[in-house]
């Protein structure tokens, strides 16, 4: 365990615990600094306390850190396709299908063991053990843009505009239900599931999330629409769209998945990324067209609205 201890100045009085860190801790991200107080790694005058703690001068802060542990994964030679990449970053249009990176059930064939086989050891390291380089994630059957951090500025960089929403992602969505409202503005909080520990539901104790939503095209039974997510909850896009009473298209968690294409897991796709590169920046706009079978399942739909 490697322990590192900063005494507080006047210069960083007052500033709430996670921000004066950070100003210390160059190395690590907010997001990162937040994670290890909330696992009390991070102690005051030697006791846990919280994110929102205000420093005061002479207040010893304690950073116990866990000893980096050797990378076990494996790279494989899994397909990527690659929209964009530079010294800094990748973006990647991962495929219905991919998880994002290992887990129960998933130790192996993942989209970091891919990234490590293309990247070799250009990878920033602030994932951890099991998500070298991974800045935000997608759920295995949504398809569509990724970033990766190819060196931890990047990856500090990166988190920082996920965490105050100065990334823009838009989402290409066909759900179940005519929809009558050509826009609309989901603002209802998610939490984790009371009933079932593996889903994401709305909830008064929730954490805030916002997600908008405009109507591209209207069928007799189903809507293509365009999403737009402030918030990154864990499901969100799934949850508020269900809840509304539009549920994605084979999704078998938020709905019974059932639909006359035979369509398997959500037909949610990550279609645009907006935000600017973290060492030079710049604004960037990635554009990943939709999935082969997506639009086929559109052309079933426009040939039967012609009938």
């Amino acid at each position: 365990m490697e322990t590192k201890k900063y005494i507080i100045n006047m210069e960083l009085s007052g500033l709430r615990l996670d921000k004066a860190l950070a100003k210390q801790e160059t190395q690590m991200s907010r997001v990162a600094i937040q994670r290890l107080i909330e696992q009390e790694k991070i102690l005051v005058n030697g006791k846990k306390t919280k994110v929102s703690y205000k420093v005061m001068p002479n207040d010893e802060i304690t950073i116990l850190k866990e000893e980096p542990k050797e990378i076990k994964l494996e790279a494989e030679d899994i397909p990527l396709e690659i929209v964009y990449e530079d010294e800094a970053i990748l973006v990647v249009n991962k495929q219905k299908g991919l998880v994002v990176h290992p887990g129960n059930g998933n130790p192996n064939g993942t989209l970091v063991n891919a990234v490590m086989a293309y990247c070799k050891d250009s990878l920033s390291g602030i994932g951890g053990e099991i998500r070298p380089g991974i800045v935000h994630r997608i759920d295995k059957d949504t398809s569509g843009l990724l970033i990766i951090a190819k060196n931890d500025q990047a990856h500090i960089k990166m988190s920082e505009q996920i965490k105050n929403h100065e990334v823009k992602k838009t989402y290409m969505a066909l759900v179940r239900g005519h929809m009558k409202e050509n826009k609309a503005t989901i603002d209802m909080p998610i939490a984790r599931s009371d009933k079932e520990r593996t889903k994401m539901a709305v909830s008064k104790r929730g954490k805030r999330a916002i997600t908008h939503v405009t109507v591209l095209q209207k069928f007799e039974q189903f809507t293509l629409l365009e999403v737009v997510i402030e918030t990154g909850r864990t499901h969100q896009i799934r949850v508020h769209l269900a809840e509304i009473g539009y549920p994605i298209v084979g999704d078998y968690v938020y709905s019974n998945g059932k639909n006359p294409f035979g369509v398997q897991g959500q037909m949610l796709h990550s279609s645009r990324l907006e935000f600017v590169h973290p060492t030079n920046g710049q604004k960037i706009e990635l554009q990943a067209d939709l999935p082969t079978y997506f639009q086929q399942v559109l052309g079933i739909l426009q040939k039967e609205d012609e009938k």
